[in-house]
């Protein structure tokens, strides 16, 4: 009886680096939220003096390694020097500060970290965008990463190993 030949993953020996989007969202216990509205007068009005003596007595700490995001619930006028005042709380302990509607802030988070991304790591490089995954997300964050890669990865490809789809290759010019 002969033996059949061996079956060989071909997509493992293309050496191909899969970069799933939905690692650059941060988890749920890594957020905070810190609704401006508790820093105003009877929720209306924010007061100088007051809001500086709260900053003051606030133990900032309790934000370390966090991703906060700052916003306001209710329809009040807040000065945007007051934001500016407690990014510059948190600058020393949250991972990162975004001012956004608490359903986005993680899309702001995650468009931050692929503008970290360093291209070069890329250069020539087989990288695929991972497609599928338990978190929905926004299409413009592909669009972002491919914005960011391509000309430097050799070829982008959207999906899984197994079944990716071409978006990308780069023209070697002789």
């Amino acid at each position: 009886m002969q033996t059949p030949d061996p079956i060989i993953n071909k997509v493992a020996q293309k050496n191909i680096i899969t970069i799933d989007l939905a690692d650059l969202y941060p988890k749920e216990s890594d957020l905070a939220v810190i609704d401006m509205k508790d820093y105003l007068f009877k929720g209306l009005i924010l007061r100088e003096a007051d809001f500086r003596e709260q900053v003051k007595n606030t133990d900032w700490s309790i934000y370390r390694d966090k991703y906060v995001v700052l916003y306001s619930s209710v329809n009040a006028i807040i000065p945007m020097w007051a934001y500016m005042v407690l990014s510059a709380e948190l600058a020393p302990y949250a991972k990162d500060v975004a001012n956004a509607a608490p359903a986005h802030a993680t899309d702001v988070f995650m468009y931050r970290a692929i503008e970290k991304i360093d291209p070069a790591v890329y250069d020539g490089q087989r990288v695929v965008i991972k497609g599928c995954g338990d978190k929905q997300i926004d299409p413009a964050a592909f669009v972002y990463i491919t914005q960011k890669l391509a000309g430097t990865a050799r070829a982008l490809m959207y999906g899984e190993p197994c079944s990716m789809v071409p978006v990308y290759k780069r023209v070697v010019s002789q």
